[in-house]
């Protein structure tokens, strides 16, 4: 029996027909870096909470768009081109119910910032336009330039063990960050410039992490990124009790 990951799409409108879609890299790095079989989420709403029963863990990825700040009482919309409600309709009831569950969650860029807001925090809305912070987003270029190494962060705690360092370099692509943690939740990484970069939640029955950088991107070349996967497949299979195959 393998284990099934699923991963909530994005509701896209193309050639005035709607998609669900998601980056096919995050698949590729469940099935790679977890030995686990990867299930796409439709974002459809509460009605998707009964998947959870069915699936091993929960990853949420990265996306263009940005988590609606009515959900967080963050005012008005400061990127009022880019939300996808419907996302916003059926990660934020996900999150929560995985994590009550206690089902293993990793959840990455956007996906920390929904989690983030699932369990109560709030955002800042244009990370780049306050004083003293760097512009956290990808750039200009290649997708190999937009999604290389950019920045260190300082690590600590569940995250510190995981990747076995105090301090890694990430890429970064945002432009939106955590502001006040949501309660429970546990910083656990930071940028130079004081940006939140990854949490976990140590309160919770289940594995619970959250990084604002890209993992997933060609992950089998990083060191620290093949250790995060490997410790969410480790946390899937003790949940499910699924044991690993040896290599």
């Amino acid at each position: 029996m393998s284990l099934v990951v699923g991963i909530p799409a994005c509701a896209k409108v193309i050639d005035e027909r709607e998609m669900h879609l998601t980056p096919a890299r995050y698949a590729t790095a469940v099935i790679d870096g977890m030995g686990a079989l990867p299930i796409m989420i439709p974002p459809m709403g509460e009605a998707q909470l009964t998947l959870l029963d069915r699936i091993d863990g929960l990853l949420v990825p990265g996306s263009p768009s940005n988590v609606h700040p009515g959900h967080y009482d963050g005012g008005d919309s400061e990127t009022p081109d880019r939300h996808d409600p419907k996302r916003d309709s059926t990660t934020l009831p996900l999150i929560r119910a995985a994590v009550a569950l206690g089902l293993p969650v990793l959840a990455i860029c956007r996906g920390i910032q929904e989690l983030n807001v699932a369990l109560g925090g709030t955002l800042i809305q244009r990370v780049h336009a306050l004083p003293g912070r760097r512009d956290h987003r990808g750039g200009e270029g290649t997708l190999d330039q937009k999604y290389g190494p950019k920045h260190k962060v300082a690590v600590t705690g569940q995250l510190a063990r995981i990747v076995g360092a105090n301090e890694i370099v990430v890429n970064s692509l945002h432009g939106q960050c955590i502001d006040r943690p949501a309660p429970g939740l546990v910083v656990e990484a930071l940028a130079e410039d004081g940006t939140i970069e990854a949490v976990s939640y140590p309160g919770a029955p289940g594995f619970v992490l959250g990084l604002q950088w890209h993992p997933e991107w060609r992950f089998a070349e990083i060191p620290a990124s093949v250790a995060i996967f490997r410790a969410f497949g480790d946390a899937c299979r003790a949940r499910s009790g699924i044991t690993r195959k040896a290599a």
